[in-house]
């Protein structure tokens, strides 16, 4: 954001809060400075709507109304109850913990709304230091449907995915009016009104691929007030819990991937492409983890069943590549 739009949008906020009366677009052309900078009423026109979505965007509480009923133009104010923070006290050790906490997750989205929530307590008068020096410090890894899901739950929209179940390797396209966003035994869910089953549904995270997509207009969507989406989750992943130990038959070139042969059995070898390599299997109990940690061997390894263990590797790697192209 340009210095002068910052500043014109704090210029906005303080003529809209200074106020009890609704005032009109004119009215804060001539009062706020930097709309004298538009040429033209259509060019005022696309600044001032810009900026309004911009403070609501930020959740600030823009209302629209009329002074009277014999105004024939509606006006805009910002209502100082619903702007200002109220009281806070945090003890020592709980600003400590709100600073570690800010650091732990890793994802760029959260990461920047956390460090923003970090400049609102200091500007409430807590004194938050960000550098205390954790004992150990974890991260809180989400995956990329996150951030476009939770945006989704809080504007009340429906979404559609693509989706890879447990049990296998195809893709479908899942419409979802979602509720909410939770974690249950370190993996991510997405709750809500699956519109092609007709029932409520929870979707893991890790398993929809490409990019979440919007439907519709925001504010169709509430959640239910009897829904606790936590047990949901807990009773829907408890049923759906896979098998203790799955077999996989991997491709390990010659001589790499230490990691994984420590837990394999060689059972033969097989040349891919103009590379040698060994051909093993190894149990694993979590599948859907061991994608991670193959995925992480990169060429070195080339899983050759079971079809969904091997669809799971090749979207974490496909990812990587259009990571390190954007």
């Amino acid at each position: 954001m340009s210095t002068a739009r910052a500043e014109r949008l704090v210029n906005l906020v303080l003529a809209l809060l200074s106020t009890r009366q609704f005032l009109t677009a004119e009215r804060i052309r001539g009062i706020v400075p930097g709309y004298a900078d538009a040429a033209t009423d259509e060019a005022f026109s696309r600044m001032f709507e810009r900026d309004k979505t911009e403070l609501r965007e930020l959740g600030i509480p823009l209302e629209t109304g009329r002074n009277s009923v014999f105004d024939p133009i509606e006006g805009y104010r910002i209502a100082r109850r619903d702007y200002e923070l109220g009281e806070i006290e945090l003890a020592p050790d709980e600003a400590t913990a709100v600073a570690l906490a800010a650091r732990l997750w890793d994802s760029p989205e959260l990461t920047g709304q956390a460090h923003g929530a970090l400049v609102k307590l200091r500007a409430a008068g807590v004194e938050v230091d960000e550098h205390a020096a954790p004992v150990v410090e974890p991260r809180v890894h989400t995956e990329p449907a996150f951030a476009p899901l939770l945006a989704a739950v809080q504007r009340g929209q429906v979404v559609c995915f693509d989706y890879r179940r447990s049990d296998s390797p195809e893709r479908r396209v899942r419409t979802l009016e979602p509720w909410g966003v939770v974690s249950w035994r370190a993996r991510w869910y997405v709750v809500g009104h699956d519109r092609d089953r007709d029932a409520p549904r929870c979707f893991r995270l890790s398993r929809i691929t490409g990019e979440v997509r919007t439907v519709g207009k925001p504010g169709v969507v509430s959640r239910p007030p009897d829904v606790n989406l936590l047990e949901f989750v807990a009773g829907t992943s408890t049923r759906q819990e896979p098998a203790p130990t799955t077999s996989a038959r991997l491709w390990l070139a010659r001589g790499r991937a230490a990691g994984i042969r420590r837990h394999a059995r060689i059972v033969g070898s097989l040349t891919v492409g103009d590379a040698e390599g060994d051909v093993v299997e190894v149990d694993l109990h979590y599948p859907e983890s061991a994608a991670d940690w193959i995925a992480g061997h990169g060429p070195d390894v080339l899983v050759l069943e079971p079809d969904v263990l091997a669809k799971a590797v090749r979207d974490r790697l496909e990812r990587v590549v259009l990571g390190a192209g954007a």
